[in-house]
């Protein structure tokens, strides 16, 4: 699936595309025949696309055992996976406030 976020769109959108792109952004996917949910080994062979900020500052964190398990159970990469997740994770400040 691709992810765009709102600023990112060139056109000009009117008031009711807007606001059906935000109803759509908050809803689950819904899965059928022509469109099934994919397994985690499907996800898997994906490779990211964005290439931008590709570099990284390595720094130590520490990170329950639990935590880093469950990561590595995503196999090679999983680092690179934590860091995207933790990307995402920061940009959300609800999740943030939960997290404080």
């Amino acid at each position: 699936m691709a992810k765009i976020t709102m600023n990112e769109l060139q056109a000009e959108l009117s008031a009711e595309e807007m606001r059906e792109l935000e109803e759509a952004e908050h809803k689950e996917p819904v899965y059928d025949e022509d469109a099934p949910a994919m397994t985690m080994e499907q996800l898997l062979q994906f490779k990211r696309m964005n290439h931008e900020n590709r570099t990284k500052q390595t720094i130590s964190l520490r990170i329950s055992p639990a935590t880093l398990n469950k990561a590595k159970q995503y196999g090679k990469g999983y680092t690179s996976f934590l860091s995207r997740l933790l990307d995402y994770a920061i940009n959300d400040e609800e999740l943030v406030r939960k997290c404080i």
